[in-house]
């Protein structure tokens, strides 16, 4: 152990990282004892980790601790010479006992009598497991004993203590382990990474050396017919003069050449120790993923037993490397995940057994990386999703339509899963059944920039498969251009990337639109919803970037495509808090900032102004490829509901349509924007609807303009003051459906496309 930096640890802190390393070796061992409990290896590691928690208990005078690891260490050595057999009982008992070491390392507030008094219950319990006779029974008992198939009631349900962080003085594969925090490390990736931007500046350099050597070549060349060009009986100082002058452009060359040549080597020896300086940073990040997930085992073995069902954890790829921060946030969702998968996918022990499975149930918990990214797959040999039984459940909850359940595939029908606060459980347990699980298994995967699926097949098991980014510290993005600025999106999650030629543009309801695949996608200027001013849209083919899934399929048209890039992720000042449609930044490799889209946040953004009516630039773009205008409408009424009914009747009947709160912000929208008809309210704050009227009609530029009156107020006496005041048509609420308003507002302006 010596180089070891424990300096800043006391003797307690000291036997806390010990119990916190013995601790994994030692579930990790008894677990496998249970499954085979003669497995001379685990007994051998097992008494070994009790023996050493047993002695640093010693060191620092912990007596309980003392105590209990000798119990543990005296049942062992009992089953390592054969005088017991070991089986769940003893596994139980054991397991309690490093839990009760955690509680007494801890230091917990319980009075030194209570806590003698517990380990004192411990003791003899153990010791009464192993004495009592039965103690020589199979480990795994028959799913036909009811009793050995009943849950332990002081069995726990879940471990007691949780992972607990590597110790700082641990040593690993002989290598000297000092603790270093998250923040230090984010920083010094941050720092690695500008380091490599500023190796990568000096390629320009280096370029601009060529393009300078590239002019002396043809000023040489230039010389050289000069002095070719003239004539025989030349001057002798002339050509003395352009002799020295090739003389001194070649020395010129001859060190432009040695400099070029130094500063190439310059720029591969920079670039190179940049490389390998953030390679070495983002490597320190990493942690195999067996290190967060291993006392997942323990876990599955507890809350199967509290279920009566035998259950095993299987950990593949666990040396595969994980952004120590997705690790962390992977916690929780991995939890939910095989939590289900032991309560709702592994069948009873006599359900096994009847269609042929073994009784013991088999999780598997995968990572591995693939195309640059990582998958992690929880998948269970249960039976399945009964997919029928999902169809229900979405039928009953009110989540479709009898007509169209029977409709859905498969596919689509998992989709469900992830609703908030949806279960196929009628009753709520500890374990499950609240649907709280699926859905935050799901966000926390889109908040990391990932996606999660799930598949399943009657009889065989459920597969679900995270794909996650390698680190939140990186991303491959695609750098954009819009009003002159660089941006930049997660190529996670974009859908496609194309140029859009604008004759596959088509209106549908007003809209932009173009097909993908199977799909209608909605057209969205960058300009509009970043509030970066009107696009140019003049070229023959739009840069489009289709990002969302499902339903909120968008597709965002940009100036240009810069390329893809590997950024480096630099968080926002926390001062700015939330700023709307980006999620953080990055340099290039020029030094200059470039700010990541926040996809969500912006899908969001998508579907607000398309709700609200409010894209206009790209409509009027296709318009003028050919297509007819759309006319429009200004919808004026304080009230919202009235508002977004008269809103969406007219859109629907193809009218192009903005709203206004109240008269004056009518008065203003009519000032700024051409209209073909206003459609107002009478009774409204600040402004009413006659003084709308009476101000539309007065006004020389706007007298033309249609206006409608829709009110509650259908006394003859209100129809003659709306229509003095200048309206062109009056209509009341109190009979007011589809067809009255669509075929006045027809008869004042006509069809909506002319």
């Amino acid at each position: 152990m010596s180089g070891e930096d424990l300096s800043d640890l006391s003797m307690l802190e000291l036997f806390r990282a010990e119990l916190a390393a013995q601790s994994q070796a030692f579930t990790t061992g008894l677990l496998a004892l249970e499954r085979d409990p003669a497995a001379a290896a685990h007994l051998e590691a097992c008494m070994r980790a009790a023996h050493s928690l047993k002695g640093a208990a010693r060191i620092i005078d912990l007596a309980p601790a003392v105590q209990v690891a000798h119990e543990m260490e005296e049942c062992l050595v009992a089953a390592q010479h054969g005088s017991i057999r070991l089986n769940r009982r003893h596994i139980d008992m054991l397991l309690e006992g490093i839990d009760l070491l955690a509680a007494i390392a801890a230091g917990s507030d319980a009075p030194e009598v209570a806590t003698k008094a517990r380990v004192d219950t411990f003791a003899k319990a153990l010791r009464r497991a192993c004495e009592d006779t039965d103690a020589a029974s199979p480990s795994v008992p028959d799913s036909s004993d009811p009793v050995a198939n009943t849950p332990d009631l002081e069995a726990p349900t879940a471990p007691a203590v949780a992972e607990a962080p590597a110790p700082a003085g641990d040593m690993v594969a002989g290598e000297r382990m000092v603790r270093v925090t998250a923040d230090s490390l984010n920083r010094l990736l941050g720092l690695a990474g500008e380091s490599l931007m500023s190796a990568r500046r000096l390629r320009p350099f280096n370029d601009g050396l060529l393009r300078l050597r590239r002019v002396q070549a043809e000023l040489a060349k230039s010389f050289g017919d000069l002095q070719a060009a003239m004539p025989a009986e030349r001057d002798g100082r002339a050509a003395q003069a352009l002799a020295t002058a090739q003389l001194k452009l070649a020395e010129g060359q001859a060190l432009l050449a040695q400099r070029l040549h130094e500063m190439d080597t310059v720029d591969r020896r920079a670039t190179d120790l940049a490389n390998r300086l953030y390679d070495e940073t983002l490597a320190s990040r990493m942690r195999p993923f067996e290190d967060g997930v291993r006392h997942f085992q323990r876990n599955v073995r507890d809350i199967g037993r509290a279920l009566g069902k035998t259950v095993r954890l299987d950990i593949v790829g666990g040396a595969t490397s994980i952004d120590r921060d997705i690790l962390d946030q992977l916690d929780a969702p991995l939890g939910h995940l095989l939590r289900n998968a032991v309560d709702h996918g592994i069948e009873m022990p006599e359900q096994r057994r009847a269609t042929g499975k073994p009784t013991e149930g088999l999780i598997r918990l995968e990572a591995r990386h693939n195309a640059g990214l990582l998958q992690i797959i929880v998948s269970d040999d249960g039976g399945g999703i009964d997919i029928e039984a999902l169809r229900q459940a979405t039928l009953a909850r009110g989540l479709t339509t009898a007509e169209t359940v029977w409709d859905l595939s498969e596919e689509e029908l998992l989709e469900f899963l992830f609703l908030p606060g949806f279960s196929m459980k009628a009753t709520v347990s500890d374990i499950s059944g609240r649907g709280v699980g699926l859905d935050a298994v799901q966000a926390m995967v889109r908040q990391v920039r990932g996606q999660v699926t799930v598949a399943s097949e009657s009889g065989i098991g459920t597969r679900f498969q995270l794909q996650l980014p390698l680190t939140l510290s990186v991303i491959r993005a695609l750098l954009v251009e819009i009003d002159g600025e660089p941006y930049a999106l997660p190529l996670t999650a974009i859908a496609r990337a194309l140029r859009l030629p604008r004759d596959r543009i088509e209106l549908l309801e007003g809209r932009p639109h173009f097909r993908h695949g199977e799909r209608q996608v909605g057209l969205v200027t960058a300009h509009e919803i970043l509030g970066r001013g009107e696009a140019a849209l003049g070229e023959a083919e739009l840069p489009t970037v289709v990002v969302g899934e499902g339903d909120t399929l968008y597709a965002l048209v940009v100036d240009r495509f810069l390329g893809e890039r590997e950024l480096v992720v630099r968080p926002l000042d926390p001062r700015l808090a939330k700023v709307k449609d980006v999620s953080a930044a990055a340099l290039m490799d020029d030094g200059s900032p470039v700010l990541i889209l926040d996809v969500e946040d912006l899908i969001r953004s998508m579907e607000k102004l398309v709700s609200g009516g409010r894209l206009r630039s790209l409509e009027r773009s296709v318009v003028r490829t050919g297509q007819k205008r759309r006319k429009r409408v200004l919808v004026v009424d304080d009230s919202l509901t009235v508002r977004e009914l008269e809103r969406k009747l007219l859109d629907h009947h193809g009218f192009e349509v903005e709203v206004a709160v109240d008269g004056m912000d009518g008065w203003n929208a009519v000032r700024s924007d051409p209209f073909d008809l206003v459609v107002t309210d009478v009774d409204m704050p600040r402004m009413d609807g006659i003084e709308l009227v009476t101000l539309i009609k007065r006004d020389p530029g706007l007298r033309n303009l249609p206006v409608m009156i829709v009110s509650y107020k259908d006394r003859e006496e209100d129809r003659r003051r709306g229509l003095d005041a200048g309206a062109d048509y009056y209509l009341t609420k109190g009979s007011f459906h589809d067809e009255t308003l669509i075929h006045a507002v027809v008869d004042l302006i006509g069809e909506p496309w002319g």
